[in-house]
């Protein structure tokens, strides 16, 4: 008997799901081989080899940040896609430097700061620092750009020579803080905004309450404002080898002196001195190659990127069982729970602090701060794993990175010691509270509330209710006592009366270099000097080892990130096989109205916040 061959939408079907079931088999063979041979390329790809007569090219993408806010997957995606993490590590870049600095193969530093996006000064200075450093050790550094920016520009100063591209410009145009308004908006909408607050300089909620800054805001703005000014000019001054009085009249003169110039900016760069000549980049290229050693391809430079060093040097294992300082960094918003890298989350930065000090090879810890505040309780939590670290017999030295004000002075105020950059923000010491409700914006769309309760309290905090009184009262009874608690703990920690303290609180922000000359911090210095003396009052001597304390990467995280610095992948690259470079934005969110992000409604919210970013 013969059999039948089915016809119709029944033999569509079943070709349809051979072709399907091909189709699968094929991209699983295809994915296997791809990890297959991925796993190969990192099992046989060994350390980048970094060729003598070399210059570390330092070309740094995105912001500067103390540790990646960008998970391992993300990065390892974007440079899949032939594109870079838009995010660089302070202490890869430091690092880098100084070791290359003793390192005989690299000769010299090209800086290219183009793509560095914009940032604080502190973070800036910290790299700046490092490449005087490389300086003193005999080597020079050269700095190249297409165009600068203030913050890049800062950064190149420190070169031994800045070239700029002739169609480039240098632009200089002084800090500003301007922020948007919303209560007229709020207003129509209908929505009630209660802000209940200690200071009068406490600024960062006046947004949501007012329509333009208060007079005490744009008081204190305009001061740590021109305190980071003033240091810029004077740093770059004194790098350039420049009057500071001269280079601030010309910025402010910039529209008469471009105009002057005819437009040419890179002339004027030049005329101001701002640069030491004008270079393409293919005379930039011819220059290293005249002072250097050419590639092996005869047509440029021979070069090693940072990735690559860092690569290099990851080869060298940390001594184990060697004293360590611990460094454990605190970056971002405070807010309670477990946070991922980028955030500071009040259980699980206070669970590092608490690894530190029961790890038995840690002697001292450094906090390393770069935080605008947030949730009251969280920095709390935090502040009192200082305290009990200290109570333990191990020093604590907190390290004020680009912003520790408010809440991020909270959790560094109980160190044995606290140091800041003379460009660090700090203070803002004062906390506040919001709460919204809307009865009037349903009451616009004809919807209304109402009920009993068995008690005055029961739905007090009911967003959809009016605000008591009664109920404002005993919320600005909580943040008054907030506040005794904020200065009463920093006189504390201080040796200072409160009234000493409460006069240079009261939301106020300070430079760190002003915070410095009030007693809010002990000393002027980044992070190694933190590190050198919390290693000094351990009594380690100069034989320790320093090591951060933080999540560690899973092992699949690991594989990612090495095999997307692998040769293959280069291959592949070079070939124009990449993914998509949207793939690794997607998992990016907006970070609108921050302050809000991590509300719950129906809760009067405690904060103690600084919006102090120039």
């Amino acid at each position: 008997m013969t059999q039948r061959t089915p016809s119709g939408f029944l033999g569509f079907l079943r070709v349809l799901w051979r072709g399907l079931d091909f189709t699968r088999r094929a991209v699983l063979n295809l994915v296997f081989f791809a990890l297959l041979l991925g796993f190969l390329a990192v099992a046989m790809r060994g350390a980048p080899r970094v060729e003598p007569n070399s210059a570390l090219v330092l070309k740094p993408e995105g912001q500067l940040v103390e540790q990646y806010s960008i998970d391992p997957v993300e990065r390892a995606l974007a440079r899949l896609g032939g594109d870079t993490p838009k995010q660089v590590q302070v202490r890869d870049l430091v690092g880098a430097i100084d070791a290359a600095a003793h390192d005989p193969r690299i000769e010299r530093i090209l800086l290219e700061p183009d793509a560095l996006g914009a940032g604080g000064f502190a973070a800036l200075r910290e790299v700046g620092a490092a490449l005087d450093r490389f300086r003193a050790a005999g080597k020079p550094v050269i700095a190249w750009a297409a165009g600068y920016t203030q913050g890049q520009y800062y950064l190149a100063a420190h070169a031994d020579r800045v070239l700029l591209d002739p169609e480039g410009g240098v632009l200089l145009q002084g800090l500003a803080s301007y922020r948007n308004y919303y209560r007229e908006l709020l207003d129509r909408l209908g929505v009630n905004v209660h802000l209940f607050r200690v200071g009068e300089f406490k600024s960062a909620a006046e947004p949501f309450i007012l329509d333009q800054a208060s007079p005490e805001a744009k008081e204190a703005d305009s001061y740590w404002l021109g305190g980071l000014w003033d240091t810029y000019l004077d740093e770059v001054a004194a790098q350039r080898k420049l009057d500071p009085a001269a280079l601030r009249t010309a910025v402010a003169q910039l529209p008469q002196e471009i105009a002057a110039a005819q437009g040419d900016l890179a002339a004027l760069a030049q005329k101001l001195k701002l640069v030491d000549g004008l270079a393409t980049r293919a005379e930039l290229v011819a220059m290293l190659r005249k002072a250097g050693a050419p590639d092996r391809g005869g047509h440029g430079f021979r070069g090693v990127a940072l990735d690559d060093y860092l690569a290099s040097m990851r080869t060298q294992a940390l001594a184990i069982g060697k004293p360590r300082v611990a460094v454990v960094v605190a970056e971002g918003e405070i807010v309670g729970g477990k946070q991922p890298p980028g955030m500071v989350g009040g259980d699980s930065t206070a669970a590092l602090l608490r690894q530190a000090r029961e790890d038995r090879n840690v002697k001292a810890v450094v906090l390393r701060v770069d935080s605008p505040g947030g949730e009251v309780y969280a920095a709390e939590q935090i502040r009192r794993e200082v305290a009990l670290t200290r109570a333990a017999g191990k020093p604590v030295v907190v390290s004020m990175g680009d912003v520790a004000a408010s809440g991020g002075y909270w959790i560094a105020m109980n160190a044995d010691r606290i140091l800041a950059e003379p460009n660090t923000i700090t203070g803002s010491i004062g906390i506040f509270g919001l709460f919204f409700n809307v009865p009037d914006t349903l009451a616009k769309i004809g919807v209304h509330t109402d009920g009993v309760g068995t008690s005055p309290w029961a739905g007090a905090f009911d967003v959809r209710r009016p605000l008591d009184p009664a109920v404002g009262q005993v919320i600005q009874s909580v943040i008054d006592k907030g506040y005794r608690d904020f200065t009463g703990r920093v006189a504390a920690a201080r040796g200072k009366s409160v009234a000493a303290i409460d006069a240079v609180a009261r939301g106020r922000v300070w430079t760190g270099r002003q915070a410095l000359e009030r007693g809010l911090v002990d000393q002027l210095g980044g992070l190694a000097d933190a590190v050198r003396f919390a290693a000094q009052q351990a009594k380690l001597g100069d034989d320790y080892a320093v090591g951060y304390v933080e999540r560690p990467l899973s092992a699949f995280d690991r594989f990612l990130l090495d095999f997307s610095q692998s040769t293959l992948v280069a291959w592949a690259h070079a070939g124009g096989i990449a993914l998509p470079g949207w793939l690794a934005e997607a998992p990016r969110l907006a970070p609108e109205l921050a302050l809000f992000r991590h509300a719950r409604a129906g809760v009067p919210q405690v904060y103690a916040y600084c919006f102090c970013t120039p």
